[in-house]
């Protein structure tokens, strides 16, 4: 007969005994996780941003819309202090995106966020995280984002096919990255997003702060993969990039692939990609092939480039 342990849940100041000092920090180091909980891509930016006198948690970038996330972090419920907070930190960073994570949730402030979400516009959305953390017996002890309030997207799609701003050829790239992100994620662990955009690209995380892997419908009928590098500082970026040009030769054969170099002298980011023909108006024969194309090629990108970004960035750094 099967033995089971014990599920017990720990208090969290017993984790973390201060917010700004040991959970703020921990919550940057794990925002991925975060992200995954409510199904974005998230990518740290600052952590307390300056919003006036007041001092904003956690401001990330959503890469699958390159739009800000605000998120503000409590070791406690919910109060009202927090949710004011939370509302001047969205108006200030013009933020998309609005992230509550807390020991638990109020009844008063979980009405307050899903009111918001029926309100706000399609490209607004609010969420409310619970963050636990539970023991068995005396294993160590494991952590889990929860979430509890969270947009509805029946609601906010409707509501995109009515604005006038989106057309059909956005819907055409919502449905098409629909399809590319769920097969990455449930077929190849490539990443934790969940919901398509109607735009012409979508950014997925290296795991690097500053390094995407890319794929984008380009101007000219051509559909494009590429290793995006913004490391927020033009020198940087292109020091990376000379890094790995001067590697041109070995990265093109361990890759299979004739690569394009993209070094953008006039911009502050570098690319790396590789093109092919196609087009969001292409039949629904040729999408599939554009599809499969785009994760063979991405699935290699991850492959290849991000050991040879982490050494690169970590020799830039010292």
């Amino acid at each position: 007969m099967t033995s089971f342990g014990k599920i017990k849940k720990l208090k969290l100041r017993d984790i973390w005994q201060k917010e700004a000092h040991d959970f703020t920090p921990w919550l940057a180091k794990n925002i991925t996780g975060l992200g995954e909980s409510i199904g974005m891509e998230l990518e740290l930016n600052t952590i307390e941003a300056n919003v006036g006198d007041f001092s904003l948690d956690l401001l990330a970038n959503d890469l699958g819309t390159g739009s800000s996330v605000v998120i503000e972090n409590q070791l406690t419920p919910t109060d009202h202090d927090h949710l004011g907070k939370l509302l001047t930190y969205a108006a200030g960073f013009d933020a998309k995106t609005v992230v509550w994570v807390a020991e638990s949730i109020r009844d008063e402030h979980r009405q307050t966020l899903e009111w918001l979400n029926q309100r706000t516009g399609s490209d607004t959305q609010f969420f409310a995280v619970i963050i636990e953390v539970i023991q068995i017996d005396d294993s160590k002890p494991a952590y889990n984002f929860r979430p509890v309030v969270f947009p509805n997207e029946w609601q906010k799609s409707s509501r995109r096919k009515a604005d006038s701003n989106i057309s059909t050829k956005g819907d055409a790239y919502k449905s098409f990255f629909q399809n590319l992100i769920d097969d990455l994620r449930e077929k190849h662990k490539f990443t934790g997003a969940r919901i398509g955009q109607p735009q012409n690209w979508y950014a997925f995380s290296a795991g690097i702060s500053g390094i995407q892997f890319c794929a984008v419908f380009s101007q000219g009928g051509k559909v494009r993969v590429e290793a995006y590098i913004d490391l927020g500082d033009y020198d940087k970026n292109k020091k990376v990039f000379d890094n790995l040009y001067a590697q041109r030769e070995n990265i093109e054969q361990e890759i299979g692939l004739n690569l394009t170099w993209e070094k953008l002298e006039e911009k502050r980011a570098s690319r790396i990609s590789i093109y092919q023909d196609g087009s969001i108006e292409s039949n629904e024969e040729e999408l599939i092939q554009i599809h499969n194309w785009m994760i063979d090629k991405l699935l290699k990108f991850k492959k290849v480039f991000k050991p040879k970004f982490n050494v690169i960035i970590k020799k830039i750094a010292t």
